[in-house]
């Protein structure tokens, strides 16, 4: 890492970022007030507020979204004439899974074998620990050489949008000439990566109702209609045989024209079981980046543990479908919900119901921002070349900003690089990337500032 001023002065604030990490990382900040208090996103609201104003930031503000969740609004003003950046994150946090598989407690920030374990370690609570620590290197040596607007979203990981209406029903609010979601995340640990494109997607629940009522197995099974087994005829009929993702009307053989992600890396960062195969044609980049994905992501159904031998009346599962840029999740949404319901073995009743939504984005990489920020990773990664990449997940208020501001310029920058394993039980945060994406992000206000 460059050894000037400015990072000597990020490595020396790297104590403090995991002392605060720490402390953000100990609120059970699930957006969801069916699996934690909502007094867990209040207080971690209230921590990033108090953090925006102990660094003098002005107009500090707890907004309340219409989805009932908080964001964290605060200004820091620059020099006169500067330009603005808004920088982005989330507090909240996706729950923890089975937290008898963490290592160590997921909501207990603990280092071990160089990194730092924690939910949110890296999606997104570190991303704000990096913006806070950039801001604070750049005040030590001459100042924030641009107006700083930071927003934290508090429910991102549910997807149900309250920034993104907010900001719609405030557009004055979030006005910047360049804004960087720290919410991505580098391809490789040391390798500077932007993203350029983030898949949209819509989260919908699908009920399955045959019967007024379970019935006995022995005594109506073979006849009686199975709740269960239409509702997983019906998923299944969502992929293809070597399982690609087939919603009838969406189109799913696009390329991926960038990076490229070898199958030995991407076996190794998914952890895929020996002798079990990747799903889907085309290059990993093709599936993961350009093409559509829909996942399973939970079942209703009688546990294995206390079933008793009864044909189900009722069945319901929650569906994630990620859609390319090029697609809309609106459109894509009604095409979903139209398959499985056109997909119902038996004459079965399906209902469709939308949970969330994200619209796809593509970034402009040719802008003065982008060379700016390819500049200062190259400087903080010891002359690294920045890569750009896709990113499978999606970040829906993207698309509502580029849609806002169609002239400010929308970067992606982040901590959640494939070692993170963010989702997943035992997510954890490099420090070495904390540090050196901090140092880029001062290096790119600085940069920002005098290309502007």
């Amino acid at each position: 890492m460059s050894d000037s001023p400015l990072a000597e002065t990020v490595a020396a604030l790297q104590p403090r970022a995991r002392t605060e990490l720490a402390e953000l990382v100990a609120f059970k900040s699930v957006a969801d007030p069916a699996q934690f208090p909502k007094s867990e996103c209040e207080a971690a609201a209230d921590w990033v507020a108090g953090a925006l104003r102990a660094d003098g930031f002005h107009d500090v503000a707890l907004l309340d979204t219409p989805d009932g969740t908080q964001s964290v609004y605060g200004f820091l003003p620059g020099p006169a004439g500067a330009p603005t950046v808004l920088l982005y994150a989330h507090y909240d946090v996706q729950p923890p899974l089975d937290e008898a598989a963490w290592v160590s407690p997921p909501f207990e920030l603990t280092e071990r074998d160089g990194r730092w374990y924690g939910r949110g370690a890296a999606d997104c609570k570190g991303g704000l620990i990096m913006h806070l620590t950039a801001l604070r290197a750049l005040k030590e040596h001459g100042g924030v050489p641009v107006n700083v607007k930071v927003i934290v979203e508090g429910s991102e990981e549910q997807g149900t949008g309250g920034l993104e209406r907010y900001a719609e029903a405030h557009p004055e609010l979030l006005v910047a000439d360049a804004i960087v979601i720290g919410d991505a995340g580098n391809f490789r640990v040391g390798l500077p990566t932007v993203t350029a494109t983030l898949r949209g997607m819509t989260l919908v629940r699908v009920q399955v109702d045959t019967l007024e009522g379970n019935l006995h197995s022995g005594q109506f099974g073979g006849a009686a209609p199975d709740a269960l087994a239409a509702l997983i005829r019906i998923l299944d009929s969502l992929r293809a045989e070597d399982g690609s993702t087939t919603v009838n009307g969406l189109s799913s053989d696009a390329s991926w024209t960038g990076l490229a992600y070898p199958e030995e890396d991407f076996r190794k960062d998914a952890k895929v079981l020996d002798g079990v195969e990747l799903i889907g044609s085309g290059s990993v980049a093709d599936r993961i980046w350009a093409r559509p994905a829909v996942t399973v992501l939970g079942i209703d159904c009688p546990p294995v543990v206390g079933a008793t031998p009864s044909v189900q009346a009722a069945a319901r599962a929650l569906v994630s479908l990620r859609v390319p840029p090029g697609t809309d999740a609106a459109a894509a949404t009604k095409l979903l919900a139209a398959h499985m319901e056109n997909a119902a073995p038996w004459g079965a009743r399906v209902a469709v119901e939308q949970v969330g939504q994200g619209q796809p984005f593509r970034a402009d990489t040719s802008t003065p921002a982008y060379a700016a920020m390819a500049s200062a990773l190259r400087e903080a990664y010891d002359g690294e070349e920045m890569q750009t990449a896709g990113m499978g997940g999606s970040i829906p208020l993207c698309n509502t900003l580029a849609g806002l501001y169609p002239d400010a310029e929308i970067l992606l920058i982040g901590l959640s690089e494939p070692e993170a394993q963010i989702h997943a039980v035992n997510e954890s945060v490099s420090p070495q990337e904390l540090e050196r994406l901090s140092l880029a992000e001062a290096l790119f206000l600085r940069g920002f500032a005098e290309r502007s």
